[in-house]
């Protein structure tokens, strides 16, 4: 981490990519040069980022990792099949508006002026995504994620036309509600069907893939570390050898960072073949892989690990 490049704050103030290398690294997380660029480009943009990649290999991450840096509230919209715009930009509060209707009548106010109140800001429900248009209390605006979009319906992207074009959301009852200062936002999807064309145009873009074995343990060093350099080595190269498997799920980031806490927890120091057939629900989610994988196959691939590792040209070699 380099102490002489400043914090991260205001995005219209960064300074060099470095500068977002080093604020995402000041949370453990490890940017690759290629995400930190499109990282600040769309924070110097001010244009919204969506990232694609395998579940498990840091998209949610990064945005809670820039909200710490930058010292702002993060916003976060979990997508889900259904998902409507009563419960991602806005409601009313019917009951609140019954009870005031009641309370009109009671005291014989004018029904006329009551209806014009009912839908205004004493009502308005603010979801996630209107909540993201408003400052906090230190007047910072926030950083929206609107997360795994591809599981949301396709009529839903529709919604986020407007805000992520021009940072606004209309309201009939009420007009347009607009953001003094723009979020930062991230959108992630994990690719389980496309994103429409008309919402990737809003954005930049990233595809977000494995590590390489290097930029792994820079991640488990920085995550865990107190962790052993062995064993370190070994897990990674173990799961990067399962990735290269024709696995239903190959285990992600958060996989190997899970293992790595739960070796641990086993006071491991290397990888022994008894810890994989006990440890393997912790990388692989489901049980075709699992069988697939457990047993004989399993310590093949750990004795082509070892066996890697001790040799004097491998660059991941205990010196």
């Amino acid at each position: 981490m380099n102490t002489s490049l400043p914090p991260l704050d205001d995005p219209q103030n960064w300074q060099s990519v470095d500068q977002v290398v080093d604020g995402l690294a000041g949370q453990a997380y490890q940017a690759s040069r290629a995400l930190a660029t499109v990282v600040y480009l769309a924070g110097r943009l001010t244009r919204p980022l969506l990232l694609e990649g395998e579940p498990g290999v840091g998209k949610t991450e990064i945005a809670k990792a820039l909200a710490a840096a930058m010292g702002r509230n993060l916003i976060r919209l979990q997508c889900y099949e259904g998902l409507d715009q009563s419960a991602a930009l806005y409601d009313w509060a019917y009951a609140k508006q019954m009870l005031a209707i009641r309370l009109a009548e009671a005291s014989g106010e004018n029904m006329a002026e009551v209806a014009e109140r009912l839908y205004g800001p004493d009502f308005l429900v603010k979801r996630p995504l209107l909540q993201a248009l408003e400052l906090d209390a230190q007047g910072r605006p926030a950083v929206l994620l609107i997360d795994e979009l591809d599981r949301a319906d396709v009529a839903f992207e529709a919604f986020l036309l407007e805000l992520l074009s021009d940072y606004q959301i209309s309201i009939p009852e009420m007009g347009t509600v607009r953001a003094s200062q723009p979020p930062l936002v991230i959108v992630t999807s994990n690719r389980t069907r496309e994103i429409h064309d008309a919402l990737k145009r809003r954005c930049l873009y990233h595809w977000l893939d494995y590590p390489s074995e290097e930029m792994e343990r820079q991640i488990i060093a920085a995550r865990l570390p107190g962790i052993d350099a062995q064993l370190s080595a070994e897990l990674v190269g173990f799961v990067h050898k399962l990735r290269e498997q024709a696995l239903f799920k190959p285990p992600g980031v958060a996989e190997t960072l899970d293992w790595a806490q739960a070796l641990i927890q086993l006071d491991a120091l290397a990888l022994e073949p008894s810890q994989l057939d006990a440890t393997l629900g912790v990388l692989l989610k489901y049980q075709d892989d699992i069988a697939a994988i457990q047993g004989s196959e399993a310590q093949r691939m750990l004795s082509e690990v070892k066996a890697d590792l001790a040799h004097p040209s491998n660059p991941w070699a205990e010196k």
